[in-house]
């Protein structure tokens, strides 16, 4: 019998397995819509996502695979707290998977799920706060160029890489660091509560393993999603994945399309080149 017709059909004379609705986000977290040539995280990306997996009225649970070596902590917030709200409003049990790396932000959305699973060798953790750049003020010396900024306001050309780096930037940008890994340790402390273990290191920004994960109490237990969500739910519960919906517009080339077509491929690559970097740091 077609699904279409079975849902006509009132329940006790149906014979469906549970079904749990699978998010899976992967990338950079950062602001914007994902495309072609990247995959990043963003609530703009999947709220939609979200929408519709918590929309599934029979779905005992919704499931999330994260798979993410950190980015923009507004973002991670921000799609955190849908998960929250949704999972409060529909009344879901959030089970999360942790990939190859749920660290940074990417652990951030994973502390969403009312229960964390991890693999042996996944990365989790650095809970921290973390600002890089470059200072080219040497170089530009050497050829030849001068540094011209004018400003409405003395703090406007903060942390300029072209100029010196002044104590007082420093000191400014580590305050707001502060802040946001405040806000950041506030969150995990509020949704792992007496999981965790009383370690020195644990809001240093260090990262572990699955297996030390879980000693830390940052996940709940070792394993992978399909043989958790068919502990809860019985051995015919079957994963189904909620896939982006892209319609027959979004498909078709218009004016311009070669130029930006480059233009995309351009930025993708950077950002597939930023995701690498970020990965690196976990040894990925």
């Amino acid at each position: 019998m077609p699904s279409r017709l079975k849902k006509l059909l009132p329940k006790r004379f149906r014979s469906e397995a549970p079904v749990v609705p699978v998010v899976r986000l992967q990338g950079v977290i950062m602001a914007g819509a994902s495309g072609p040539f990247r995959q990043s995280i963003s609530l703009a990306s999947v709220a939609p996502l979200l929408e519709r997996a918590f929309a599934m009225k029979d779905a005992p649970a919704v499931a999330i695979s994260v798979n993410s070596p950190g980015g923009s902590p507004v973002q991670s917030r921000l799609v955190f707290q849908r998960i929250r709200d949704l999972a409060q409003e529909k009344r879901k049990h959030v089970i999360v998977a942790c990939e190859d790396v749920a660290a940074s932000g990417g652990y951030m959305i994973a502390c969403a799920g009312d229960e964390i699973v991890a693999d042996p060798s996944s990365v989790v953790g650095s809970i921290g706060v973390v600002s890089g750049g470059f200072g080219f003020v040497e170089l530009i010396r050497k050829i030849g160029v001068e540094r011209r900024v004018h400003t409405a306001g003395q703090n406007k050309a903060t942390l300029d890489p072209f100029r010196p780096e002044r104590p007082e930037d420093v000191e400014h940008l580590k305050a707001l660091q502060l802040d946001v890994h405040k806000t950041f340790i506030d969150l995990v402390r509020a949704r792992r509560g007496g999981k965790l273990a009383d370690h020195p290191d644990l809001f240093t920004g260090l990262f572990w393993s699955g297996v030390r994960g879980l000693e830390l109490g940052l996940v709940d237990r070792l394993g992978d999603l399909r043989s958790v969500v068919r502990e809860h739910y019985g051995p015919t519960a079957k994963l189904q994945p909620v896939q982006p919906r892209r319609g027959l517009l979004s498909m078709r080339p218009a004016g311009g399309a070669a130029s930006r077509l480059a233009s995309t491929v351009g930025e993708g690559l950077l950002d597939v080149a930023e995701e690498r970097a970020l990965r690196a740091r976990y040894g990925l």
